[in-house]
């Protein structure tokens, strides 16, 4: 592994190789990841709302909570926190724009569950924000405050689903899953997909922090587009998979649930390793970004509560001139 840090840190096209494949061996290992701890979650008879929202929402995330993780351990919050705002903006631009466009009929919504994620996503949202603009920073305490919120948004989940609001249907049952297989192949799969994530995250940094260098570009672009893009393949892979098999109102909860967990998971976690500061140019500009495409996506999910084609191109168009706006404001003078 140290040869191919060496190896990266002198040549850029040993970097860029490194990154392609590193994002594909991620992607494979997140896959084995999901599939795995879903299975195990079946063996052990947890509950589905379990399985669904929060055992499959954090192993979908590991990609983004790996690679900002061990960015804020190096002391490289623009990648840890750029990875992070980047993943939000790369799921909803991208992923719920694509199940829109493969989805064979328009997606009916469930209103109460929009509403209640939707919301709750817009305020982390603008929190994140705020408490990174007041000082350039975001804190430990401060990250600490976004777990918080989301373990009481657990809370609320489970506390509806005692109830009976949220209705436990069977479609969680559409997710892969293997019970079939011995409880110990499970357990091995699923660490063995582990390290691999641990490890592609690792050259995913190194990899990206050489490419912004070489490119002049800061790291906290390459980490909000190249690297975010990377890391949220596992859930643009299930929402494409998800709308061609009809299933296309999981993927939007997917991705809902994992933009959550990339506010308050991946970038919380992440500053309480190591405080996350930013130039108020990446701030103001990657948080407006993320509250632009984020609101929009809730003002079109809220329109009669349905999912259809046009939604996708309007989410599609928002994400490429965010591209195109993060290579005008950020090109090399």
């Amino acid at each position: 592994m140290q040869v191919i840090h060496s190896l990266i840190a002198e040549n850029v096209w040993a970097a860029w190789v490194v990154l392609g494949l590193s994002f594909a061996v991620l992607a494979k290992c997140a896959d084995i990841f999901v599939e795995s701890a879903v299975s195990l979650a079946y063996k052990f008879n947890l509950p589905k709302l379990v399985v669904g929202i929060v055992l499959v929402a954090f192993a979908t995330t590991a990609p983004e909570l790996a690679v900002s993780a061990i960015s804020a351990a190096r002391g490289n919050a623009e990648i840890a926190l750029g990875n992070a705002v980047g993943s939000v903006l790369c799921d909803t631009g991208l992923g719920l724009a694509l199940c829109a466009l493969f989805s064979v009929t328009a997606v009916a919504l469930v209103p109460r569950v929009i509403k209640q994620a939707g919301t709750f996503l817009l305020i982390v949202a603008v929190l994140a924000f705020v408490f990174t603009a007041l000082d350039g920073t975001l804190s430990r305490w401060e990250g600490g405050v976004l777990l918080a919120a989301f373990c009481v948004y657990m809370v609320i989940l489970f506390r509806d689903h005692r109830r009976g609001v949220q209705h436990d249907e069977n479609e969680w049952e559409t997710i892969e899953a293997h019970p079939d297989f011995s409880t110990p192949r499970l357990v091995v799969s699923f660490l063995v997909a582990l390290a691999g994530i641990l490890a592609t995250s690792d050259l995913i940094v190194s990899s990206a922090t050489t490419i912004a260098h070489a490119l002049h570009v800061p790291d906290g672009i390459i980490a909000l587009t190249l690297v975010a893009f990377g890391t949220s393949v596992p859930e643009i892979a299930t929402c494409v998979t998800a709308a061609r098999k009809k299933h296309a109102a999981l993927a939007v909860g997917n991705i809902l649930g994992a933009d959550i967990m990339n506010i308050c998971w991946v970038a919380g976690a992440s500053s309480l390793i190591n405080n996350l500061t930013l130039s108020r140019k990446e701030i103001f500009f990657m948080f407006p970004a993320m509250l632009i495409m984020a609101g929009t996506a809730q003002v079109l999910l809220r329109r009669r509560w349905r999912l259809v084609r046009w939604h996708g191109y309007v989410l599609l168009g928002l994400y490429v001139a965010y591209l195109v706006a993060s290579i005008i404001v950020f090109r090399p003078s």
